[in-house]
């Protein structure tokens, strides 16, 4: 039986666009900076740029000529080649390198016969993959590094002017003791510099070059070089000049199955995505309709609901949500990864490309998207004064008991409190009116007394003093 959707048109149409991965399913990425910097071009341009950065180290060391480096690397560009016929070549041979070196050739090749002899000159499709992905990682970190300090910026503005700002501390989802909105905002801060830090790190040494040739020994770079050439010497020249033309880092060892670089950014990727998760789940809690401490930034059309005329959805909140629970699922992928076998993989390598892609445009759409969000977030303080007296006054009685403690004994005054709380609660009476009219704190709290320890702004601890010491700190 013949299919509705299957049409003369959609079984013979093989353009690009019908195979492109435009974000449909993944709007947190969609038309973010990241998601160029990881695309399907972009990472052929970063397995091309290692072809060319190769063959110049190689230059470097004497056994490319020059001009066949320049040849190679004039040609080594994405616009000249097809993605998708490699990336349907890659089927035969289960990495794209096999196809994009025979295609490179060919384009070398029209240019400079002689050249062409030089393209990937002793080196396999790992060396190129591994260096090319390292590249796409650099990239797409600098990208989100440069956003989430807007957003750490973003936060530390909050921090500071809601410094003394009162809101209710919840713990396990019920009101708990009085906090302020500029220590919350700092916590944020932290969390994004934390992950600003291990971004950073793992960027500026952790991106290594991948050069091993077949099977980890170099031993076609090696053959290349010539008789009599000295191991040591093309280890340690072509090494550096291949990390100097890249600008990533030089390993000590090849790490075709040493897959600690992919691990080290995985872990990294989940830290962020994880801190952006933080504030985002904040954000949701507090801009419930019934708590409404916090609002998104509002934009014309944007958090319509398709049912409901009067919604407007946290939309910013939700899409880094859905990022921040996606990533640590893809970076358990590439830890599992680290268990290869043998000097190169079956599998395992090949399966940490799309999670990483992955991994990387969820975090940088993540990141991205918490700039607008840090940036445009609407505080109001009115609504958390309200929410403050929710409880009629039991947020404070942690204050109440440590007062009573020394007057009544600590055991006796928490189980008064308990027992005040409870009636408090269930007569919907102020605990102030419950704890004055206790005859057994008569002559021991006064009407006044209680009153003044009912001031939640009044029991908010160090909040300002840790935030002012948060923000001292980068």
């Amino acid at each position: 039986m013949t299919s509705l959707y299957d049409t003369p048109h959609t079984r013979t149409r093989d353009d690009l666009s019908a195979h492109l991965d435009a974000g449909l399913l993944s709007p947190v990425r969609a038309g973010t900076p990241v998601e160029a910097a990881v695309g399907d071009s972009a990472w052929l341009q970063a397995m091309l740029d290692a072809e060319a950065a190769l063959a110049r180290a190689q230059a470097r060391c004497g056994t490319v000529p020059a001009q066949a480096a320049a040849a190679i690397t004039a040609a080594a560009r994405a616009d000249l080649l097809d993605v998708r016929e490699l990336a349907l070549a890659a089927r035969e041979t289960a990495n794209p390198v096999v196809g994009l070196v025979k295609a490179l050739t060919a384009v070398v090749a029209e240019r400079s016969p002689q050249a062409a002899e030089y393209v990937h000159r002793g080196s396999t499709s790992q060396d190129v993959f591994d260096t090319g992905a390292m590249l796409v990682t650099q990239r797409a970190l600098r990208l989100i590094v440069a956003d989430l300090r807007a957003v750490a910026d973003a936060f530390g503005g909050l921090a500071a002017e809601h410094r003394d700002s009162v809101m209710v501390g919840r713990t396990l989802a019920l009101h708990a003791v009085p906090t302020t909105f500029g220590l919350k905002a700092a916590g944020w801060r932290r969390l994004v510099l934390d992950s600003v830090e291990r971004l950073e790190r793992v960027a500026d040494t952790g991106l290594p070059v991948a050069l091993g040739g077949a099977a980890g020994t170099l031993a076609g770079y090696l053959q290349y070089a010539g008789e009599g050439a000295d191991p040591a010497a093309v280890l340690d020249g072509l090494g550096a000049a291949f990390a100097d033309e890249t600008g990533l880092t030089e390993p000590d060892l090849p790490w075709h199955a040493l897959r600690t670089p992919v691990a080290d950014v995985a872990a990294a990727l989940a830290h962020t995505a994880g801190a952006l998760g933080k504030v985002a789940a904040d954000v949701l809690v507090l801009t419930r309709t019934e708590i409404g401490e916090v609002s998104e930034p509002q934009v014309a059309g944007r958090g319509a609901s398709s049912a409901m005329p009067h919604k407007r959805n946290p939309v910013l909140a939700t899409l880094i949500r859905s990022a921040s629970i996606q990533v640590p699922a893809l970076a358990a992928v590439l830890t599992q990864c680290l268990a290869t076998e043998d000097e190169r993989s079956a599998g395992l390598w090949h399966a940490e490309w799309q999670p990483l892609r992955e991994a990387l445009r969820l975090t940088g759409g993540a990141a991205h998207t918490a700039v607008e969000l840090a940036r445009g977030l609407v505080v109001r303080p009115d609504r958390m004064r309200a929410n403050l007296a929710v409880t009629g006054g039991q947020l404070v009685t942690e204050r109440i008991s440590a007062v009573l403690a020394p007057r009544l004994g600590k055991t006796a005054a928490k189980e008064l409190l308990t027992q005040a709380s409870i009636l408090a609660s269930r007569t919907g009476l102020p605990l102030c009116e419950v704890l004055c009219d206790n005859p057994q704190l008569a002559g021991i709290l006064t009407r006044e007394e209680a009153r003044a320890l009912m001031d939640p702004s009044a029991y908010t601890g160090t909040a300002g003093s840790l935030v002012d010491r948060s923000l001292r700190q980068e």
